[in-house]
């Protein structure tokens, strides 16, 4: 194929992607409130530990809204659409892979998606939650009245869940990197305590509040995470090492 049938079928690939964010995006404004009520639970959830807190969130200009619904359209949109950008990126970058290189491709798709979709459940039922609280309880130890803004609310919202989310793929890459031969299971086992700073570096930026509780916890499985990766790739050099031991 020549250049410029490269940049045709690239053009479509794009093409593709925006056309299948654009009919999500489209059904989530369709069933915008019913997608507000999923969205609202974390803070509906720490709401029923603390009465005192304010039964709607508001809005603190006539524009605000407009903020709201951007949103909750990106977050629901990006989380969705994956599956979609996954698929169309593969079939484009398809026919320039080895049969190696093919092996990988499912497969690391799958675990893209799996591990995003783990990171973002993780931050909806645990990290949101944990985060407004604390927040709160700052709050109220300092006397302040909150008015929780739904701008606000579904700022922070879409900040944690496609930045835990897109955190938490970060094993994948390591172990893709081992499998490819660009990184050994050694500098991962040697760079442990070097990786626990690296992951408390990223949970003060990702999550909003500084408090030591919510970026432990979500320092914790970014460690788990890693030593997982540590396991999966020596297994990946074990095998490796078996086909390529000479027989006979």
């Amino acid at each position: 194929m020549s250049f410029l049938g490269h940049l045709e079928e690239l053009r479509w690939t794009l093409i593709k992607c925006a056309g299948a964010f654009a009919l999500i995006v489209t059904g989530i404004a369709y069933f915008m409130q019913d997608f507000s009520w999923v969205l609202i639970w974390p803070l509906e959830h720490v709401r029923s530990e603390y009465p005192q807190l304010a039964t709607n969130l508001v809005t603190n200009s006539p524009m605000g809204v407009f903020t709201v619904v951007i949103d909750i359209c990106l977050t629901g949109g990006i989380v969705l659409s994956l599956p979609f950008f996954l698929l169309f990126v593969g079939q484009f970058i398809a026919p320039a892979l080895t049969r190696r290189e093919m092996k990988l491709l499912v497969p690391v798709s799958l675990g893209m998606f799996i591990l995003f979709l783990c990171g973002a459940v993780f931050s909806y039922f645990l990290l949101v939650p944990n985060t407004i609280r604390v927040a709160f309880e700052l709050n109220e130890m300092l006397g302040y009245q909150v008015l929780w803004t739904a701008d606000k609310y579904y700022s922070l919202l879409m900040w944690l869940v496609l930045g835990v989310g897109a955190s938490f793929e970060f094993p994948l890459l390591m172990v893709l990197l081992v499998y490819l031969g660009v990184l050994k299971v050694e500098t991962l086992r040697k760079y442990r305590r070097h990786a626990i700073v690296a992951f408390f570096i990223i949970a003060a930026v990702v999550t909003p509040t500084p408090d030591p509780v919510t970026q432990t916890i979500f320092t914790v499985p970014l460690y788990l995470l890693y030593e997982i990766s540590i396991i999966v790739a020596a297994r990946i050099n074990r095998r490796r090492q078996v086909r390529q031991k000479p027989t006979g």
